[in-house]
């Protein structure tokens, strides 16, 4: 399992570590969090909804920010959204969520919790006891031990509590006006919000509120959408507790420089599983981030010193694109392992000096003997979607077979240009595929 190094920050208090990577967006209390990380260690929490199958690049940040907390002593509580998926968060969409069976949330919790297995330490004995009631209070084994993660899933507490009981003595505490105003329902508005949705609030509320009565977890984390949830929940648990220790903090949304999200690429979303998002491609993805962009990256999505991220991004020129190699080394490293990075970043050379690699994506294709259309082989080999894509393609002059240009949408593709090995068609600066047959 990755180790995040010493010398990462020469702060000993996590959130000024947090602070100078440039994560933290907003806090409930700048001065009590950071006295209260520094003088205990303390039970926080991240939610992930059951989705999908499979994390991404957009949960990435907040494991990245769990790992963090885990070096410097304190307990990620990993919350899995088996109750809450089922209404499905409003926040930061324009749309309702498609609803999904029970099946396929607790199918996708299990996968989630094995990816997250990658990168913290878990305390697997540890177990959360379930409450017989919205307010009854419920517990745990054992405490965590130190040092070690736990995880929980809200199904516990969500999926079987009684509607009437729960609107009585936890809806009741919510003004529907102030809800309305929250920035999570604003953008839902004029387009239309369920009622369904709008009780999404309130579930998540419920789990911060849970969890500090059952385990004394005294945080929560989230992405910057989710500060009018988090707010909620930290007011919920401190008016039915009667404490004044419980904090909220958003972090930073992994965006570009232009402010569009990052993590989709050409082939979809930029998952953490290989299956689903090959080594390669993840490390193409960040090979080829913009220049403006590497500076932050590195800064958030690895582990490299400050100093050493501020001299490798100081060249504004063509040594970024040194930055850039180690940028995509160092996340797919620990994304995918040293072995997986080191092949991915071999296949990547290999492809920009016009060379073929084992590890470069590869399509084996059944070439007729009259040979192929250089269009249909571009679509029969997925390096684009459609026929009119691809003559757009060779038309704008971002073809090329073994580095020499394509011009002619009509060439044919024969076998005898096989005849020293595999090709390699490159779309663009950035798509590099290997064919055989």
């Amino acid at each position: 399992m990755f180790q995040i190094p010493d010398n990462v920050s020469k702060h000993t208090n996590v959130y000024d570590v947090l602070k100078e990577r440039g994560f933290i967006e907003q806090t409930t209390d700048d001065e009590g969090i950071r006295e209260l990380l520094g003088k205990e260690k303390v039970k926080f929490y991240i939610g992930f909804d059951a989705t999908a199958d499979c994390l991404h690049v957009g949960h990435f940040m907040q494991v990245i920010i769990m790992m963090y907390m885990q070096k410097y002593g304190h307990t990620p509580v990993v919350l899995i959204g088996g109750g809450t998926t089922m209404i499905g968060d409003p926040s930061g969409r324009t749309d309702a969520r498609q609803m999904m069976t029970t099946e396929q949330i607790d199918k996708n919790a299990e996968n989630f919790k094995h990816l997250f297995d990658r990168f913290l330490v878990f305390d697997d004995e540890w177990k959360h006891i379930k409450s017989e009631g919205v307010l009854a209070k419920g517990g745990q084994n054992k405490e965590p031990e130190e040092g070690k993660a736990i995880c929980v899933n809200n199904a516990d507490w969500l999926r079987n509590v009684n509607y009437l009981e729960f609107m009585r003595d936890i809806g009741s505490r919510f003004s529907v006006n102030d809800m309305l105003r929250a920035e999570c329902f604003k953008q839902r508005m004029e387009k239309g919000l369920s009622f369904l949705e709008f009780n999404y609030m309130l579930l998540q509320a419920y789990d911060f509120y849970c969890l500090a009565r059952d385990i004394n977890c005294k945080i929560e984390f989230g992405g910057n959408d989710q500060w009018s949830n988090i707010l909620a929940g930290r007011d919920l648990a401190r008016r039915l507790l009667g404490k004044d220790d419980y904090y909220g903090m958003t972090f930073a949304l992994l965006t570009k420089s232009d402010g569009t999200k990052m993590g989709k690429s050409q082939a979809g979303a930029l998952w953490l599983d290989a299956a689903k998002c090959s080594p390669y491609d993840f490390y193409q993805y960040w090979r080829n981030v913009e220049d403006a962009d590497v500076e932050k990256c590195l800064r958030m999505l690895t582990f490299l010193p400050l100093e050493e991220i501020a001299e490798l991004t100081a060249h504004k020129d063509e040594r970024i694109n040194h930055a850039k190699e180690i940028l995509a080394y160092e996340v797919t490293r620990l994304v995918h392992g040293d072995e997986e990075a080191s092949k991915a970043q071999e296949a990547a050379r290999a492809a920009f000096s016009g060379g073929a690699s084992a590890n470069m994506p590869t399509v084996k294709v059944e070439l007729p003997d009259e040979g192929m259309g250089i269009v249909a082989l571009m679509k029969a080999t997925g390096l684009v979607p459609s026929n009119g894509e691809g003559f757009r393609t060779i038309e704008q002059g971002g073809l090329s077979i073994n580095g020499e240009k394509v011009s002619d949408t009509k060439l044919l593709v024969t076998k005898e240009m096989f005849k020293d090995g595999p090709i390699i068609l490159k779309k663009g600066k950035k798509t590099f595929l290997k064919v055989e047959i």
